[in-house]
């Protein structure tokens, strides 16, 4: 028999409503590590490799795109033909075959990909677990974690005859970068969140809700800025019901009371001691609802209070909701334990609930809040949210100082210089905003003025000596002596208190002082993968990580890269061969330390300045 090499899927799960809606495919973007590993699993000839993850996480995404290029066949298992034998390989293999024919006609499959593999017949299930037995097709395999899984697949992992990879769900940082990607519409960096916190990493679903959001008019223009946030209730379409429909299931009174109880508490928990206890083990036990040492009790997923809240009718809702107002307490306290954690110089990200469900709903935040919340983002190097906190508290209090000072810094520290009348003219502003005009000399004047660690990031650590204490002075200590591996030290602990701005620009200047090439190249390496991870930050400590190693022809190719152009849309513009280009870029990505093309923004040059 003749096998096909590339075999086009023929037994699909998603419906035509679902197909309508999602229309074509978002771009892949993320799982940068993870693909270079399932590559490498597919270039080396070996048995192949296991993936496993949770549903909607972008398993099955990550594996077509890890065999883009080359010739592989396709099997995938279906809910509605795990009783027939051979379901999955129906399109394989001749009718009424054996498992010893089909493990015979299959071995001439070079590489098989098998989606699904919790939902495989038992047959299918035996002639994946053989096939990896006999070594000689290499197989990619994708199964749902929490599914129950046939043993003979089970077996692939447990029985050590094939590696594998557990994928998680998307983190936010890639998630917000899918979301730009993906989406005509630009969304501000809370809506993205929101989104984030609701989806928990299913992708499709994070699909299926952005999509809602937009055609139902729920997205409004954040002024000035040209982006969209969505503010109040989420939309409760045929797929956000389908995948709570186990919540909304629960038929005994007890338990739909106290789901709808949670339900209507939030964003607040409630106290353990308000439940019939059996009642809750039960929902506990059924992963509906946690409980802390502290005996707080909240839904399990933020999706479920949506969903039941929109599910209560009127009456129920009028006796069980809360009103905004009950929340101030603890947004009080939500506002001192940010501001004790700035004091101890510690602003790894914390939970907040309660602010974060306010400015979901759309209802005003207190301006010092807002202002404390776009602080403690900002010195987390988080500039976009940073922005986005501040213009919350600007929303209801226009002229807060403290609010405009914030959103001056953010967007000036992302390399653009502060709109409206007197943005970032005075405090600590006033440096970042002459740094994003270009007027080096004149930020360095202005630290003076503001924060003496500003001079120290700016690269003028003289003007702050003796002003500051811990790492801070540490940092500027190592970078007046110019001492590489002392400002490696100092960018470490920055890292570790979540500084993740402030770590990236010490690396970066760890990178121009070393004299060790190899310890030059991991700084800035390191640099490149903290800077990523703050949402556009674009200050001079950051400029050029380090074109000045390149030749001219690789930095012009790695500009046009960094740009976007393609391989062969540069290749024609500078009338070079494709594989040149790609030799070129090889190289570059060698001398920068960089990973892949996603790098290349973060290590170049800071536009040339612009008239203010």
């Amino acid at each position: 028999m003749s096998m096909p090499t590339h075999v086009v899927v023929t037994i699909s799960t998603t419906s035509l409503r679902d197909a309508k809606t999602l229309g074509a495919p978002w771009p892949f973007t993320g799982r940068t590590d993870e693909l270079e590993l399932v590559r490498r699993s597919v270039a080396a000839g070996r048995g192949g490799l296991v993936v496993t993850g949770p549903a909607g996480c972008g398993k099955t995404r990550l594996l077509m795109e890890a065999v883009r290029g080359t010739d592989w066949a396709r099997a995938a298992g279906t809910p509605e033909t795990r009783h027939l034998p051979f379901a999955a390989f129906a399109h394989l293999l001749p009718h009424d075959v054996t498992l010893h024919r089909a493990l015979h006609l299959l071995s001439g499959v070079r590489l098989l990909l098998v989606d699904d593999a919790h939902l495989l017949d038992d047959a299918s299930a035996a002639l994946v677990h053989q096939l990896a037995l006999h070594g000689r097709t290499r197989l990619l395999v994708a199964a749902t974690d929490g599914a129950p899984v046939p043993g003979a697949v089970s077996r692939l992992w447990s029985g050590e005859l094939l590696p594998r990879l557990t994928l998680e769900p998307l983190p936010r940082e890639e998630t917000a970068e899918l979301l730009a990607a993906a989406e005509d519409t630009v969304l501000e960096t809370l809506t993205a969140d929101r989104l984030h916190r609701l989806c928990r990493g299913d992708l499709r679903l994070l699909r299926e809700l952005l999509t809602a959001v937009r055609d139902q008019g729920l997205l409004v223009p954040v002024q000035g800025t040209g982006r969209q946030a969505w503010r109040g209730g989420v939309p409760m379409t045929a797929a956000v019901r389908e995948r709570t429909a186990h919540v909304l299931d629960r038929t005994r009174p007890a338990e739909r009371e106290s789901l709808e109880r949670l339900a209507f508490a939030e964003p607040l928990p409630l106290d353990l001691d308000a439940f019939d206890t059996r009642t809750l083990e039960g929902l506990e036990a059924d992963g509906l609802v946690t409980v802390d040492e502290a005996g707080a009790t909240r839904l399990a997923h933020p999706l479920h209070g949506p969903v039941l809240r929109a599910a209560a009718g009127r009456l129920r809702a009028r006796r069980l909701a809360r009103t905004w107002d009950q929340c101030a307490p603890a947004l009080e306290a939500e506002l001192t334990a940010l501001a004790r954690r700035v004091e101890q110089a510690d602003v790894r990200e914390q939970v907040a609930p309660v602010g974060e469900w306010l400015a979901a709903e759309g209802a005003p935040l207190p301006p010092r809040y807002a202002a404390l919340r776009a602080r403690f983002a900002r010195l987390g190097g988080r500039l976009s949210e940073a922005a986005a906190w501040a213009r919350e508290g600007l929303r209801t209090s226009p002229h807060d100082t403290p609010c405009r000072e914030e959103l001056a810094l953010a967007t000036a520290q992302s390399g653009e210089v502060p709109a409206g009348r007197g943005a970032g003219d005075g405090g600590a502003s006033a440096a970042w905003t002459a740094a994003a005009r270009g007027d080096f000399d004149e930020a360095v004047r202005r630290s003076a003025g503001g924060d003496p660690y500003d001079a120290v990031r700016l690269g003028a650590p003289e003007r702050a000596a003796g002003l500051l204490s811990g790492v801070f002075a540490a940092h500027a200590d190592a970078l007046s002596r110019g001492d590489g591996p002392a400002l490696d030290r100092a960018a470490g602990e920055l890292e570790r208190r979540g500084f993740l701005l402030f770590a990236a620009e010490a690396h970066a200047q760890a990178a121009g002082v070393h004299r060790e090439p190899r310890a030059a190249r991991t700084a800035r390496t390191r640099a490149v993968a903290l800077a990523r991870r703050c949402q556009g930050a674009r200050t001079p400590a950051l400029s050029g990580l380090v074109l000045g190693e390149l030749t001219a022809r690789q930095r012009q190719i790695v500009t046009l890269a960094a740009a976007g152009l393609s391989n062969r849309q540069i290749a024609e513009r500078l009338t070079l061969s494709v594989r040149t280009v790609g030799n070129h870029l090889y190289g570059a990505y060698t001398r920068l330390g960089a990973g892949d093309r996603g790098a290349l923004p973060w290590l170049m040059e800071l536009p040339e300045p612009q008239p203010a």
